[in-house]
């Protein structure tokens, strides 16, 4: 990005509300004596995904793409490359997203969190440490009200998600993490440190308590969908926040695309 657009690449680091969504590289891994650091292996096959929300940032997108598609540009590591082999991209509208919720009678999600997922409380630096209904939810929907058009945003409170949502997390996929999410100079000790974030992984579904009002159904079911590319929580452009999401009627869920 900072060869093709210095400006566009400062912005999509450096702003607190960017939209770009990058997940972790996927795939098997060497240790490594730096600290924080892992080896990629020779011959094996990595993924990656990208996302963005914001229809303002296309450019964002086309500037970390285009290098990689139209000029065969390789990512270059200490010690070799990565060649990129394939690339693939899916787009759908919000509005897509607001008549896709219509389609189920009796709903239930469930949540894949891949990645260290980071929610902090609202001004605070106290971080979520599970996948509670009202964190989860409450973050997707300040996500979708900061990027969506004005005639889309959601109204949805706290206190609804809280009373009419229940979460069924599986505890034998549940992890906690503190991971870190970027390295900043010292200027006290003159030396770069890092930045951590805390947070959590694994499988969590949501379903609806008895009486739950169809707005709140509604809600969470675009929410959900909208999570694939806008990710959850806070550092979703460093690898955190990245979740797979799956999608039907109770006991009937399905991958969501």
């Amino acid at each position: 990005m900072r060869e093709g657009n210095e400006t566009i690449s400062q912005h999509a680091h450096d702003s607190p509300l960017s939209s770009v969504v990058v997940s972790p590289l996927w795939g098997r891994f060497g240790r490594c004596d730096r600290p924080h650091h892992k080896i990629v292996l020779s011959g094996e096959r990595y993924g990656l995904n990208l996302g963005i929300t914001d229809p303002r940032e296309v450019e964002i997108f086309k500037s970390i793409i285009s290098p990689l598609i139209f000029k065969e540009k390789d990512i270059i590591l200490h010690k070799g490359d990565l060649l990129i082999e394939e690339v693939k991209s899916t787009s759908i509208s919000f509005q897509e997203l607001i008549d896709s919720a219509k389609e189920i009678d009796d709903p239930e999600v469930e949540f894949w969190f891949k990645s260290p997922t980071c929610i902090q409380y609202k001004n605070s630096k106290v971080s979520e440490m599970f996948p509670h209904r009202e964190a989860v939810f409450n973050s997707l929907v300040a996500k979708w009200n900061a990027v969506s058009p004005d005639g889309l945003r959601m109204g949805i409170e706290r206190d609804d998600i809280g009373r009419h949502v229940i979460e069924k997390p599986d505890p034998r996929s549940y992890r906690t993490h503190s991971v870190v999410v970027n390295t900043v100079i010292d200027n006290v000790k003159g030396h770069p440190r890092p930045i951590f974030k805390q947070g959590f992984s694994g499988r969590c579904g949501y379903s609806f308590a008895k009486g739950a009002p169809e707005d709140v159904k509604n809600a969470v079911l675009i929410l959900s969908r909208f999570a694939e590319y806008s990710g959850v929580g806070s550092a979703v452009s460093r690898g955190c926040g990245w979740v797979e999401v799956t999608v039907g009627e109770v006991g009937k869920c399905q991958t969501m695309r």
